[in-house]
């Protein structure tokens, strides 16, 4: 492997690694702050357990050789990273560290969805066994190397049907099996640090450049199209986002803000490397706007996602992967694959891009729901009324993230 290459992807692993803690701000920012040290080992406890769980089967499923060529699911040839010796190894371990910090964000993001109410001990079962059951062979439909959506033509540059419709479906089981937060919609239940948010919504945008332009695995003229798209898809979905809540509500909002940039970059995910020009605009400025009334839709529908997982990862995730069937441009970045069908492709792009979505949406969904009664039935997933009333800080933790009687 070439050296600048190399370099490269292991700066991008470092960089999503470190998106793990900005999710924990920028989550943790907007939970009330009886719950702040609960949301942030829910985000910390995913780079404890799921390097664990990747380097004994996790990779193998995703990375290793498809039982039968089926394109479902890795194999186990590489359980345990197996077999892997000497220098020859090393680009190896490489795509295995890269991939893996993506194994450890998209469970994390699951956790904005089921806070102030989930039992950290059913958190702490779901996601290994999510990471193995759910997240392993999707990845394999896409990076498998002969992933059956890939081998029809599906596109999926960094993570929007692996990572964002992935997540996403998952956190609207979630909080479907889990139920309503006590007092929710009714009483108000404000972001207790927004600095915090905005501060963790920067490290994220800092941490996408390695995710998306990490993707195009070399420091390449592909990678530096991702990198362009992204940026401009975070610009774009801060505008979008707060013009249309500026119209619709009359004020633009530091919160709406920082979630109309992760949902540009959310949007963006899967066709960094698959669109030129200034397509990032397009991309960016819808998910602003249209996540943004999605977001509203859980007050009039009555499920309580509590920080809009569903609204912007789902949505968003959604929103890019069927764009891309509208603006792929393999002439741009010099690929080989289907044309969008602004670009002269027709529509089998957009019906590949649609069957992949639907296909992680049903798989993901129906598994996770799985996954979750059985936890329910064992030991189960929410917190006591009274725990939940008095903090998941102190009744999870036995601890709490400001000492106000020690102030002076």
């Amino acid at each position: 492997m070439d050296k600048g290459d190399a370099a490269w992807v292991l700066v991008s692993a470092a960089l999503v690694l470190f998106m793990v803690p900005g999710l924990a701000l920028f989550y943790g920012g907007m939970v009330r702050a009886k719950h702040m040290l609960n949301m942030l080992m829910m985000n910390v406890y995913c780079l404890g357990v799921v390097p664990v769980v990747w380097a004994i089967v996790g990779y193998s499923l995703v990375g290793g050789s498809n039982t039968g060529g089926n394109g479902f699911v890795g194999g186990f040839d590489l359980v345990g990273m197996s077999g892997l010796t000497g220098p020859d190894a090393g680009p190896t371990y490489l795509a295995a560290a890269f991939a893996l910090t993506f194994a450890v964000i998209t469970p994390a993001l699951i956790s904005g969805a089921v806070a102030d109410r989930m039992k950290f001990a059913a958190w702490a079962v779901f996601v290994p066994l999510w990471v193995v059951l759910v997240y392993g062979p999707v990845g394999t439909w896409l990076w498998g190397g002969d992933g059956w959506v890939t081998a029809r033509g599906g596109l999926d540059f960094a993570g929007g049907l692996v990572v964002h419709i992935n997540a996403g479906v998952a956190a609207l089981v979630a909080v479907l099996v889990l139920g309503k937060r006590k007092g929710w919609p009714g009483d108000p239940m404000p972001p207790h640090n927004l600095p915090f948010t905005v501060v963790g919504a920067g490290i994220l945008w800092f941490g996408w450049f390695g995710f998306n332009a990490g993707s195009a695995l070399g420091a390449n003229e592909v990678a530096m199209i991702a990198f362009w798209n992204t940026f401009l898809a975070g610009a774009a979905g801060m505008i979008g986002w707060v013009v249309v809540e500026w119209l619709k509500d009359g004020h633009p909002t530091t919160l709406g803000a920082a979630s109309g940039a992760v949902a540009g970059l959310v949007c963006v995910t899967p066709a960094a490397g698959f669109v030129g020009g200034t397509a990032g605009l397009a991309f960016g400025f819808a998910a602003g706007a249209i996540c943004y009334l999605a977001v509203g839709l859980k007050y009039k529908i009555g499920y309580d996602d509590s920080l809009d997982v569903v609204g912007v990862h789902l949505v968003g995730g959604l929103l890019g992967t069927m764009m891309l069937g509208l603006f792929a441009d393999a002439s741009a970045v010099g690929g080989e694959f289907h044309d969008g069908l602004l670009f002269g492709g027709g529509t089998t792009l957009l019906v590949e891009q649609g069957l992949g979505a639907l296909a992680t949406l049903a798989y993901s969904g129906g598994v996770t729901f799985v996954i979750l009664k059985v936890i329910d039935a064992t030991i189960g997933l929410r917190v006591s009324e009274e725990d939940e009333l008095r903090g998941l800080d102190l009744s999870q933790h036995a601890e709490t993230a400001y000492n106000f009687a020690d102030i002076n």
